[in-house]
């Protein structure tokens, strides 16, 4: 059964970007534009990982992490924050997501770092 990865990305290019990449490696893909939509989504069904950009038109992701992984359900599903302008040491003192990449983004880089998490 293929793996299961939400995006959460208000950019449209970089949302189907991510997507197309995803797909590629042969995982199930779900994008959010928005926090809302996420969440309604997270009630429908539980992914394998979850991308998150930090700066959202309706909330942000630091706020989505918490959230996660303070609930029992959702703590363990790897969660990877993406932003232009926050650093890692920055998002290390909100949430404990599992991973940190910088936009703009090496697409070799990305999908190390999701295939170090769902291989297998």
């Amino acid at each position: 059964m293929k793996k299961c990865i939400y995006i959460v990305e208000d950019n449209q290019d970089i949302r189907e970007i991510l997507e197309y990449l995803l797909i590629d490696e042969h995982y199930l893909v779900k994008t959010c534009p928005t926090v809302k939509e996420f969440w309604m989504q997270m009630k429908k069904h539980l992914p394998d990982m979850v991308v998150l950009d930090i700066m959202l038109p309706d909330g942000n992701g630091l706020d989505i992490c918490e959230k996660m992984k303070n609930e029992r359900k959702t703590y363990d599903i790897p969660v990877m924050m993406m932003s232009a302008n926050y650093q890692n040491a920055d998002i290390e003192q909100t949430c404990k997501a599992e991973e940190f990449i910088s936009k703009p983004f090496d697409i070799n880089n990305f999908m190390s770092k999701v295939n170090r998490h769902l291989a297998g």
